[in-house]
């Protein structure tokens, strides 16, 4: 997506659930767009337990990421996910490590 298309879009992320017709879901209902997000946030922590982080839920609006020892960042959308876990780790995030990677095919 262009920078103008995400400005005009709204605050809304393009790829979280949306209730709107022709948006990229079928999770229409309120219910339906929580269950899509929890599963998002199992699945980043899938990836982000390697690292040392995990991810939650914040109030439905953004993503709370935090370290083992309790340092927090707050996330708006998944795609500043990265970003926010190497600023908190103060290093490099590769989520296509291959230990990573291993250790995601050998739960599978």
């Amino acid at each position: 997506m262009c920078a103008l298309c995400g400005v005009l879009g709204g605050s809304e992320h393009w790829a979280d659930a949306h209730a709107r017709p022709g948006a990229f879901t079928r999770n229409t209902s309120p219910l339906e767009r929580r269950r899509e997000r929890a599963r998002r946030v199992t699945e980043a922590n899938r990836i982000l337990g390697h690292f040392g982080l995990g991810l939650s839920d914040w109030q439905g609006t953004a993503f709370q990421l935090s370290t083992r020892t309790g340092k927090t960042e707050l996330v708006d959308n998944l795609s500043h996910l990265w970003a926010a876990a190497e600023k908190l780790l103060g290093r490099p995030v590769d989520p296509l490590d291959p230990g990573l990677l291993a250790r995601l095919e050998r739960r599978a």
